[in-house]
């Protein structure tokens, strides 16, 4: 079996859980890694056991490399997509994938110009309870769907908060694509949104959209950093579908550590478990394999199309059509 080749660009907290899954991956190896802050980068290149490289051009041309891992800020996602795309490197880049509809499409065109496969991290659907939910919806045995849940209560700390952009592109990203790969796509899309004590940052920090889907389903989608939920049946991070046969449910406080764990109070285990999941499927399905990612970049794309969809439902407080 040939060794596949990774390079990380960028070595922020979300580069550990993609570096634990390479390194403990049969058949796939962390062979260096870039990140603009160059001491950092020599820490974390020591803690993963990998080198590091003085320019991005040097990861990009080197030959060992087969897979790039883009795990830079928001902003720059493009622009790497397309210099690994014509370097000839298969693709993961971090959610989410770019600022606009207009990146996107550029990087959709760039990679299939070069034949390769990108793939962006859309983490939460790689765990195997929202396959599970996944495939009882497809076989029909929850019926016709009729409602889709997805809330997210998880306080950030002000740090974390003032340099994050607002809940809508931070965190309601997740549960567009969530809800594209288990609801479907939405009709219509009407947005609130709150901060709480501006004083720390000027970003909402509470969301919450109401979705008109097309297949007739509703759609509730709420996120929070404003608080932790830890009252009786927490809605820290749940998922709910409801069918005319059946239900599902699916929720990150079925599995928890009492350690903190970057942005959150505690380790919700699913969220590692979930990317971890992510680069297994990138390294062994679809690099090794040929396969698709259960999401790809014209999934990224109708993300970006709800989550603009938000912002102007907030910016002139009315119900938005949603254009496919």
């Amino acid at each position: 079996m040939k060794t596949i080749g990774i390079g990380f660009l960028g070595a922020g907290d979300i580069a550990d859980l993609h570096a634990e899954a390479i390194n403990s991956l049969e058949g796939a190896t962390l062979v260096g890694l870039w990140n603009r802050t160059a001491e950092k980068g020599k820490v974390k290149a020591l803690k993963y056991g990998c080198k590091t490289y003085n320019t991005e051009d040097d990861l990009l041309n080197d030959p060992t490399i087969d897979a790039v891992f883009i795990l830079t800020n928001m902003e720059t996602h493009c622009e790497y997509t397309l210099r690994a795309a014509k370097a000839g490197k298969h693709i993961l880049v971090e959610k989410p994938a770019a600022s606009s509809i207009g990146e996107l499409e550029k990087m959709q065109r760039a990679v299939k110009e070069a034949s390769v496969h990108c793939m962006p991290v859309h983490n939460y659907i790689y765990e195997s309870g929202i396959e599970r939910a996944k495939s009882m919806i497809d076989s029909g045995k929850l019926g016709d769907i009729t409602q889709f849940y997805m809330m997210y209560n998880i306080h950030h700390s002000d740090d974390i908060r003032a340099r994050y952009p607002g809940v809508i592109r931070q965190i309601l990203t997740h549960h567009s694509y969530t809800m594209l790969f288990l609801a479907g796509l939405p009709k219509t899309i009407s947005c609130i949104k709150h901060t709480v004590n501006a004083t720390i940052a000027p970003q909402e920090n509470v969301a919450m959209v109401n979705i008109k889907m097309e297949n007739g389903a509703l759609s509730h989608l709420s996120a929070s950093f404003a608080n932790d939920d830890h009252a009786g049946d927490p809605w820290s991070c749940i998922i709910k579908v409801i069918g005319t046969k059946g239900s599902t449910r699916y929720s990150y406080r079925d599995w928890v550590i009492n350690d903190r764990n970057g942005a959150h109070s505690q380790t919700y285990y699913a969220y590692p478990e979930s990317i971890k999941n992510t680069t297994t499927h990138f390294i062994n399905k679809v690099i090794r394999e040929g396969g698709q990612p259960l999401s790809s970049l014209e999934d990224a794309i109708n993300c970006q199309k709800i989550i603009e969809a938000c912002e102007l439902s907030v910016a002139d407080e009315v119900h938005v059509k949603f254009n496919k």
